[in-house]
């Protein structure tokens, strides 16, 4: 049966890169019983204090694309010290703790910051890179002498991502990049703003950008700047 495991990255030439040998891999005994993989988008427009939620003369906000969250991921696992479980014979719960921390959640004094990992699971969970945000340790198994026998462990990541990588995933386009267009016979400014940011509402902010005396008769030829905007 495949095994959860929890490998070291580093980040290579703008990428988030595996690190190869058994001491940057982190192997469950034990497979969580479940995980869930979280998505979520963001939308402007609709939140307290937009320039459009509650606006009058509209029944209802109208939902603008922002942007993609980060994706989560949560999971627990067990981890046996007592010997009953063949793959963590001879490796004290204590120590695999220490493992797991020293992979995933210890501040990396080159990297000045903790290192991403890739979580991999099997068919199912093929490749998450992500960072730990959260570890919880509960303790419920112990020997005589006070240490730890079994110990049920908590994890929640949050997905990691270079510039370069979330750049090149995005393929940034219209309302991300500035674009100067040459007006054409015809063009109107709040048509221009529906090309560029699909919003209408928009051509004020434009026209002010511009310096426009006028937003309705455009000349041709003119040249305009759109910048990023959300």
């Amino acid at each position: 049966m495949a095994k959860l495991k929890i490998i070291r990255c580093k980040i290579q030439n703008g990428q988030i890169k595996e690190q190869k040998g058994t001491a940057n891999t982190f192997e469950a005994t034990i497979n969580p019983q479940d995980y869930s993989h979280t998505f979520g988008l963001k939308y402007s427009g609709t939140g307290e204090g937009s320039s459009t939620a509650g606006a009058l003369g509209k029944s209802a906000p109208v939902a603008k694309f922002a942007s993609s969250e980060a994706e989560k991921l949560n999971f627990s696992i067990v981890l046996d010290g007592t010997g009953v479980v063949p793959d963590a014979a001879g490796v004290t719960v204590a120590e695999q703790v220490d493992k797991l921390r020293s992979i995933a959640y210890d501040y990396d004094g080159d990297e000045h910051e903790p290192t991403p990992v890739k979580v991999v699971w099997g068919k199912g969970l093929k490749a998450f890179f992500g960072r730990l945000t959260s570890l919880s340790v509960d303790y419920n198994l112990f020997h005589p002498d006070g240490s730890a026998l079994r110990a049920k462990l908590k994890l929640d990541f949050v997905e990691a991502k270079t510039d370069a990588e979330e750049a090149r995933e995005a393929k940034r386009k219209s309302p991300d990049m500035t674009h100067m267009i040459r007006v054409q016979e015809g063009d109107t400014l709040p048509l221009l703003c529906q090309r560029v940011y699909k919003d209408v509402t928009k051509y004020l902010e434009i026209a002010r950008i511009n310096e426009l005396d006028t937003f309705r008769d455009l000349e041709p030829n003119t040249l305009l700047r759109f910048p990023p905007m959300r």
